[in-house]
């Protein structure tokens, strides 16, 4: 995508937006042509970790055993294996899911958080995701997890031929905007079956703004 294109689309979110008392996101919306995505291989499921963290309020979950049990302690919540008795009642697991955005789980107990939470977390898509680093093991970096975490997006088709996710922040200088929109749609395409055949339209837009088509 064309440096100037990226930049007369900002600045035509940065005239049409008005004045929020919040720092807006910035998101992406492609549109997809020519796949269905009925079919497992075209259908795209995929994590990106942006260049420039989009300062995201990602709340954290982890499931761990006795061994990364005190260095967890840096996400918002830590669930041992010792306690997964507590979670028998779905209303309880159901709240967790509401109450969290991303869920790791140490690699020896993925059976286990399977088991007590796979019902609940896996129709919502929060169970621990391997292709997204969602897996420790005792030697994981887990501030580098953390790190991570809070700077990849998920772009994924649902129910139709459209993905969108929120890329940055207003505030954010316009080359990091730019290099993570970048890295995000030059992801999205080379996942596509035909490449740039399969993309229809792209937009960006502000959470409160109208979307501006590139």
């Amino acid at each position: 995508m064309n440096k100037e294109q990226i930049i007369k689309a900002l600045e035509e979110l940065k005239a049409d937006s008005k004045k929020r008392n919040f720092n807006q996101s910035i998101d992406i919306i492609v549109n997809l042509k020519d796949i269905n995505i009925k079919k497992t291989e075209e259908n795209v499921d995929l994590f990106i970790t942006l260049p420039y963290s989009p300062d995201k309020k990602v709340r954290i979950c982890a499931f761990v055993g006795k061994e990364l049990k005190e260095k967890a302690k840096i996400f918002d919540r830590v669930i041992s294996d010792e306690d997964f008795s507590d979670y028998q009642n779905k209303k309880d697991v159901k709240k967790l899911a509401r109450n969290y955005d991303i869920f790791l789980a140490q690699a020896n107990i993925m059976g286990k958080v399977a088991t007590v939470f796979g019902k609940i977390l896996g129709p919502k898509g929060k169970m621990p995701n391997p292709k997204a680093d969602h897996v420790l093991t005792p030697d994981s970096n887990l501030e580098s997890v953390k790190k991570r975490v809070n700077s990849t997006i998920r772009l994924k088709t649902k129910n139709e031929p459209i993905v969108k996710a929120s890329i940055a922040k207003e505030s954010m200088h316009k080359d990091e905007i730019i290099e993570n929109f970048n890295v995000a749609l030059n992801a999205l395409t080379h996942a596509l079956p035909k490449e740039e055949q399969n993309i229809k339209t792209i937009y960006l837009k502000t959470t409160m703004g109208k979307p501006i088509k590139l």
